[in-house]
């Protein structure tokens, strides 16, 4: 009666809340239908007055949803329990969805104060779901008399995910530790919002504002980008550099003058730690210490604990495992590659000391120098546009999908949009593209989805999803003209686009794989990216529609394991130092730069010429993007990558269409079977390390050497190379990691 009574109170408050804002809903376009093509947010109409009241309006049908099925007497099943769960939020999702999308890419002041107002309501939302105990109890009831019902494979997955995310959340907990446990939440949700923001702040505070007499060694093209910035900065006969990577990078990489690429690096290295209203250091504090706090109420020891026992890894033991591995023999090889820039470095600076500011500009005087390639040569064949078609070729050789531009709603007008449609002219989905900096857009390059694929009264919801990147810009001259890396990035970021678009889940909950799985689909394509039958289709000078030349391709290959030392220890750093910080058991005040450098400097002997990839001040990823004792992930989901790959090369033909087939099918899955068993069915086997050893020049391959005066024993002298030295590793696929 009681339950009858609240049910009614519930629905009166929201036929009153209904009454008084249906005029607002029914102008609001988060809340009402979209009528937009092929479902598209409507972007030309949502405002930011529109916001506040979708989230509550959204959060309080979410509410009334989940109270319907608490206050069912029926005996609880699969079907009015975890579907009608599962099919819960979906209004709210959308809101999300939609918000959190371009918070990241195209914010400003007033949506990050909705941002700091709605993330605390949203954790609060979210806990009076996960930790309603009547909720729980109906999804228990369930679970407990799992292997009685006649429920199929995708079904007892959902049930079984559905538990274990409950469980995760804390809804075993009783009294204080549940409360206790939703204020953590709430805090770490406000901390994380602050941290973003502060380093937005940090990335758009910095500029280096030159005369041409400082721009010694800085190409024409890269000179024309810095001109631009200061014109648009109304800093006429000026050349504007900034802490965005297509700013920061070609100028440490050419730059001549020492002191100037100090300046602008340090300014980097030391964003949210310069003890202002943007330093990050206090606000780690709280992420640690409520995270160890949290990770304790649920039963864990530390908080990586926590995040790893739900991975394909299973246990920090395991990732310490893989990590370790790799570390020696990179920074062994990274040791090398500093002596081979020694001599060029001191011929310049006799006497004085290699410094991390130096690497990117003596690496590329040696790349010069050993491999006859120099970025600049390069960019003319990449072009964003030519880059992006072949991708597009790449997705249609592998799976027959063609993508065909379309005039739909954009949040921004540099961006683009395309439908995706499959080899029989069907709808797939939408995919947008966001490819330059602006002041308005966080660092760096990711994906993601403003409409997830479901299935709605039986019928498929087609994704839209967008890759939202920050690349060199096209000048008044030139197209945008990609490096090698923000070539390899888009290939990367496509990769999870197929990965969303492909999606052909039957059920919300099983939309999502694990954490050191998800980069599987992004990572594998990078390997097509530089593959000389894909170059030979897209690669073509812009100015001249010269397809690139053989030598060129030649170059590249010699040059592939180029300055690996280097990327491979950043990169490892980056995942000891999120691992060791979540790895903490008991929380003492601490300085998170004293730390990081103890762990990786001194304690493991890191290259003191290399810095980590972040430094917990601006390391994102970790704090406020979902990756906290994850970063591991890059390189976990590695040795799938290229174990995958080896699939393709194994068959000969590396656009093979049945082994495309099968992987296709890994990606429509997501996550409706674990990681390993939709690998497995991909491969016919586990993962083997080596393939990723071998890709990073860790590990050197077994080459029979050729009789003389044989065909094989002809080498092409352009693709000869001298042998690189390369340390010892031991392989240990013992439990594949």
């Amino acid at each position: 009666m009681k339950r009858i009574a609240a049910i009614f109170t519930l629905l009166l408050a929201m036929m009153n809340l209904s009454c008084q804002s249906q005029k607002a809903d029914a102008e609001n376009p988060l809340l009402t239908t979209w009528t937009t093509p092929y479902g598209v947010p409507p972007f030309d109409q949502i405002e930011l007055k529109h916001y506040m009241p979708a989230f509550e309006q959204a959060m309080a049908a979410h509410a009334a949803e989940i109270e319907a099925i608490t206050a069912s007497t029926e005996e609880p099943t699969f079907e009015n329990t975890i579907l009608k769960f599962d099919e819960s939020g979906q209004l709210l999702e959308r809101v999300s969805l939609v918000f959190g999308m371009l918070s990241a890419a195209d914010t400003n002041p007033e949506m990050q104060q909705i941002e700091a107002e709605v993330m605390p309501l949203l954790a609060s939302h979210s806990d009076h779901i996960m930790l309603n105990e009547a909720l729980f109890e109906r999804i228990k009831g369930v679970y407990d008399k799992r292997s009685t019902l006649k429920l199929n494979a995708e079904q007892r997955r959902l049930l079984d995910k559905t538990y274990n995310e409950f469980v995760r959340s804390g809804a075993l907990l009783e009294g204080e530790a549940r409360e206790r446990l939703k204020a953590i939440n709430e805090e770490l949700s406000a901390v994380s919002v602050k941290y973003g923001q502060n380093i937005l702040a940090e990335n758009n505070a910095y500029t280096l504002v030159l005369e041409g007499k400082d721009l010694d060694g800085i190409p024409n093209s890269v000179r024309e980008q810095a001109r631009e910035k200061a014109v648009s900065m109304e800093l006429t006969g000026k050349y504007v550099f900034t802490l965005h990577k297509p700013s920061l990078i070609p100028f440490l990489t050419y730059s001549a003058n020492r002191s100037l690429r100090e300046q602008i690096y340090k300014a980097y290295l030391s964003r949210c730690n310069n003890d202002n209203e943007f330093d990050n250091k206090a606000l780690i504090n709280d992420f640690i210490r409520l995270r160890i706090e949290k990770a304790k109420l649920l039963g864990f020891k530390s908080y990586a604990e926590y995040v790893i026992a739900n991975e394909m890894a299973g246990s920090t033991k395991a990732v310490y495992a893989l990590l370790n591995e790799i570390w020696t023999p990179a920074v062994e090889r990274a040791n090398e590659e500093i002596e081979a820039m020694r001599p060029l470095f001191e011929a310049d600076h006799p006497g004085e000391k290699f410094q991390p500011w130096d690497w990117w500009y003596y690496a590329e005087k040696v790349r010069k120098r050993d491999y006859a390639l120099d970025e600049e040569m390069l960019r003319p064949y990449f072009s964003l546009e030519n880059v992006r078609g072949g991708i597009f070729f790449l997705a249609n050789r592998l799976y027959g999908v063609t993508f065909r531009p379309i005039s739909v709603p954009v949040y921004h007008e540099e961006v683009t949009a395309y439908e995706v449609l499959d080899q029989d002219q069907s709808h797939i989905g939408v995919l947008y593209f966001d490819y330059h900096p602006r002041d308005g857009k966080g660092q760096g390059a990711w994906c993601g989805n403003y409409v997830e694929q479901t299935y709605r009264d039986g019928e498929r919801v087609a994704p839209v999803v967008a890759i939202v990147c920050n690349f060199t810009r096209p000048t008044s001259s030139t197209p945008a003209l990609l490096t090698v890396d923000e070539t390899e990035t888009l290939f990367h970021e496509f990769g999870h686009a197929m990965h969303f678009l492909l999606h052909d889940v039957k059920y919300r909950g099983l939309s999502e794989v694990e954490g050191d799985f998800v980069e599987l689909p992004s990572q594998i394509m990078e390997n097509w990216a530089f593959h000389p039958e894909l170059l030979k289709n897209y690669a073509i000078h812009y100015r001249t529609n010269e397809v690139i030349p053989q030598h060129i391709i030649n170059k590249l290959k010699r040059s592939e394991l180029f300055n690996q030392g280097f990327m491979t220890t950043e990169l490892v750093a980056a995942a000891l130092s999120d691992l060791d910080i979540h790895a903490m058991e008991e929380y003492t005040s601490f300085n998170p730069m004293d730390f990081e450098h103890y762990a990786l400097y001194e304690k493991r002997g890191m290259n003191p010429e290399i810095e980590p990839r972040y430094h917990y001040p601006y390391f994102s990823h970790i704090f406020d993007g979902g990756y906290s004792a994850g970063y591991y992930f890059y390189i976990w989901a590695e040795v799938l990558d290229k174990d995958a790959f080896a699939a393709f090369a194994e068959s000969g033909d590396y656009f093979n269409r049945e082994i495309a087939a099968r992987f296709r099918k890994l990606l429509e899955s997501g996550g409706s079977k674990d990681g390993m068993t939709l690998y497995r069915e991909f491969r016919g086997q586990d993962p083997d390390k080596k393939a990723m050893l071998l890709g990073r020049g860790l590990i050197e391959e077994e080459v029979e050497e050729p009789e003389e005066g044989s065909e094989a024993s002809e080498v092409d002298e352009e693709v000869t190379a001298e042998p690189v030295k390369q340390a010892e590793v031991k392989i240990d696929n013992n439990g594949w990691f």
